[in-house]
């Protein structure tokens, strides 16, 4: 499905006050993991209180061991530090990438800020080579702007 036809789905998701914060996260790990074939797995990551870590809270696929990454490391622990987009086209040819599943090829991580301040991201493992595109990071930066109006 492409991102503008999923758009008007994750405002609706976000816009349901009925659900949980946590239970809409979910939703939306849930649509984008099942409506974009190389998203294999989507998951929402958020500061962990006052620790130098993140913590999983959403996702979608397969369950992970990584439920919690300490700040700098892995690909996800690097953009809480840089505070900037990650893309890896191959996630082989990264040496501090902490791996999750022996499928995942790719992966893309985009920090979510809150008045300024990076406390979380979206994270997406792709069991596709290469399969992100700048098209990717802008809808997954506007995912994330939606989201920080939620919290």
């Amino acid at each position: 499905m492409p991102f503008q036809k999923l758009k008007p789905r994750v405002e609706e998701i976000l816009q349901n006050e009925k659900l949980s914060v946590d239970k809409r996260l979910t939703e939306i790990c849930e649509l984008l993991e099942s409506n974009i074939p190389y998203y294999d797995w989507v998951g929402f990551y958020f500061k962990n209180g006052d620790k130098e870590e993140l913590k999983l809270k959403s996702f979608a696929g397969e369950p992970t061991d990584h439920e919690i990454i300490p700040f700098g490391k892995g690909i996800c622990g690097q953009v809480a530090v840089s505070n900037k987009n990650f893309v890896v086209p191959d996630v082989k040819a990264q040496n501090n990438y902490i791996a999750c599943s022996i499928h995942v090829k790719a992966e893309i991580v985009i920090p979510l800020f809150v008045n300024g301040e990076n406390i979380g991201q979206i994270d997406i493992d792709s069991h596709t080579e290469d399969p992100f595109s700048h098209e990717d990071e802008l809808f997954l930066e506007w995912v994330n702007e939606k989201v920080a109006e939620i919290l």
